[in-house]
């Protein structure tokens, strides 16, 4: 027992956990006790009848009817004080048999009582009740005369069956507890993943976004600029051929943008239609709009287009779609960053391979503008957080700095599940897909006025 007093009840219930077979009532209550008083009431009638009715002893006298009745009254306690409730029940009901009266009619308050202990305590308190009790009958019966061998082996079964049944209702008690709790938790469990799995997606869609809107902004002000360049540097001489193309690159950038976006948003709606917000809905990017490996050949010609110098190795490799897709990713937001922060023209190397069961992406721009030197990323920028959020979503690492000489880096390596390897896939022109480009498509010269600082 908890606490050191004797009636502690060492597994409280609660309303939904009621000991009571037939009362959700909590011990102390006034519930409790109008419930545990009409039992009472109805005990004592039931003895009234039986010490008139059975002759099992001499009949009550006004000491015999106080001592039977007077048993009956701590009943209305005994969720409550369940101990000293079958004390006091004892030490009316001991004198009662003492005297000899009807013993039938006082059998039944002093197994209440009993079972009260058992159904609200330990085992060891349980048994040890029951022990003392038998003793006590022992002691009981050996003063009134009679068979006493014969009479407490009958009522020692009365209690042991009392006792049994009360630490068996306990049990089962218990066992409904935890099947309860087991359920709560699962409940619990089931909300918080639901929950996280939101988050994910939510995360997963605002990355999308990040990286779909940044790169064709980019792509769009760069491909602006150049129109701008071309109206401004001869207007006598207007290259409509040059301004067509920027336009027509413009249009192009939108219409991709659009048709990315609609898909993102798609997969969204399907997601949350079907009611799947499991792990997969949240983090599988294989459901997203955007190629894998293979499509970084037009991230390359978009980034040429707005004046890069791209030069794109890719090593023939079968990954599984969510490495795909997150290789995918990290490269449009590095190309997007060298376009935005590597100044005029910028020579960026792409280069993606898989060596020992990894895919390797590297990204090196040769940074010849101001945002090429350290601390020149502006703060509140999600670029390199996003693509850090890209690689841990496969279990990967990225790695992301100026470079000792000048320019950036972003160096990304994604594990692939049963991948094989091999440094032949990427080792010469017969196993990768390379393309070397210059400037942008339209000829003009790229624009100076790309912005010199902002988060990479």
């Amino acid at each position: 027992m908890r606490g050191g007093g004797a009636d502690e009840v060492p597994y409280p219930p609660s309303a939904g956990r009621p000991w009571w077979p037939f009362s959700g009532a909590v011990p102390g209550s006034r519930r409790a006790l109008r419930q545990d008083a009409a039992l009472a009431a109805h005990l004592a009638g039931l003895a009234a009848a039986l010490a008139l009715l059975v002759e099992d002893g001499r009949p009550p006298d006004p000491l015999g009817w106080a001592l039977l009745l007077g048993a009956h009254v701590p009943l209305i306690w005994r969720r409550s004080r369940p101990m000293t409730v079958l004390f006091a029940v004892m030490a009316l009901a001991g004198p009662y048999h003492a005297l000899d009266y009807t013993h039938l009619a006082a059998t039944h308050v002093g197994m209440v009582a009993l079972y009260t202990v058992a159904v609200s305590g330990r085992p060891r308190r349980t048994l040890l009740t029951g022990l003392h009790i038998i003793g006590l009958v022992f002691v009981v019966n050996a003063g009134v005369g009679g068979d006493p061998a014969t009479e407490v082996v009958r009522i020692t079964g009365w209690i042991v069956a009392v006792l049994v049944f009360g630490t068996y209702v306990r049990v089962h008690r218990q066992y409904l507890v935890s099947v309860v709790e087991r359920a709560e938790r699962a409940e619990r469990t089931r909300e918080e993943e639901a929950r996280r799995r939101v988050a994910e997606e939510r995360l997963r869609v605002a990355r999308d976004l990040h990286d779909l809107l940044a790169h064709s902004i980019t792509l769009v002000g760069v491909q602006t600029s150049v129109a701008a360049h071309v109206l401004a540097a001869d207007p006598d001489r207007l290259d409509r051929a040059a301004i067509a193309s920027a336009l027509d690159d413009i249009a192009e950038t939108c219409r991709n943008a659009r048709g990315e976006l609609r898909a993102t948003l798609e997969v969204l709606r399907s997601g949350g239609d079907d009611g799947d917000t499991g792990a997969g809905a949240g983090a599988d990017e294989s459901r997203g709009p955007l190629p894998g490996l293979g499509g970084m050949s037009d991230l390359a010609d978009a980034a040429r287009t707005a004046g890069a110098k791209v030069e794109l190795t890719v090593g023939e490799a079968a990954v599984p779609p969510a490495v795909g897709a997150a290789a995918y990713r990290i490269v449009q937001e590095a190309l997007t960053n060298a376009v935005r922060h590597g100044g005029p023209g910028p020579s960026v190397t792409v280069d993606v391979r898989e060596e020992d069961g990894e895919l390797t992406v590297r990204v090196t721009d040769d940074g010849a503008g101001a945002a090429a030197a350290p601390g020149a990323a502006g703060p509140g920028g999600y670029g390199l957080i996003g693509m850090r959020e890209r690689a841990r979503s496969v279990g990967g690492t990225l790695e992301a700095g100026p470079r000792e000489e000048r320019g950036f880096e972003v160096v990304a390596v994604l594990p692939v599940p049963g991948g094989t390897g091999g440094t032949s896939r990427a080792s010469g022109a017969s196993g990768a897909t390379k393309a070397v480009g210059g400037g942008g498509a339209t000829g003009a010269p790229a624009p100076s006025a790309a912005p010199a600082g902002g988060e990479r």
